[in-house]
């Protein structure tokens, strides 16, 4: 079996280092408007700058916050067109021919799926000209099965991780014997 690179692959294990009610406070406006500033952020949170400052160098170092950005209307920048693509391939998961794929500014996340697909990318393109041609690229390798076309028509919800609001689920009760 080849080695396989996986430099690029984001993994799921997240730090052991807990966050508490402040953390949560600063990530939660962090995600409303990143660009605030230390000072901003410790009003909101009750800290001073300095502080806020440390927290947040700690939270990178984590890995809790893992990019500061900012989140752009695709439309506006002309890519109106929003795509979600299942892709069915020979072998489960990542492979490492969609490396050269996974480049492609077009594509904006990448997931390894459980069901009946291997793959789940998110597009955001500016026509189905343009969703025709990234279909023809993804096509051209051949660990590739097929393709299901998801076009977005509406969206209704668009938020990033929230870090104050949780949910708590009730545990599943217990078979009656």
């Amino acid at each position: 079996m080849p080695i396989v690179k996986t430099d690029g692959i984001r993994g799921n294990r997240v730090s052991d280092v807990s966050i508490d009610g402040m953390d949560r406070k600063i990530l939660s406006a962090l995600v409303a408007d990143a660009g605030q500033s230390y000072a901003e952020l410790g009003r909101v949170a009750g800290l001073s700058a300095p502080a806020v400052h440390e927290r947040v160098k700690r939270l990178k170092a984590a890995g809790k916050i893992t990019a500061t950005v900012a989140r752009i209307n695709g439309a506006s920048i002309g890519k109106p067109l929003l795509v979600f693509l299942h892709v069915s391939t020979e072998n489960w998961g990542f492979s490492q021919a969609f490396e050269e794929l996974m480049a492609l500014p077009e594509i904006e996340e990448c997931h390894s799926v459980t069901g009946d697909t291997s793959l789940i990318l998110k597009v955001r393109l500016p026509n189905s000209r343009a969703l025709e041609s990234l279909l023809r690229q993804i096509h051209r390798f051949d660990s590739v099965i097929s393709t299901k076309t998801f076009v977005t028509l509406s969206t209704y919800k668009d938020v990033p991780v929230q870090a104050d609001q949780t949910m708590e689920w009730p545990e599943p009760p217990l078979p009656v014997a």
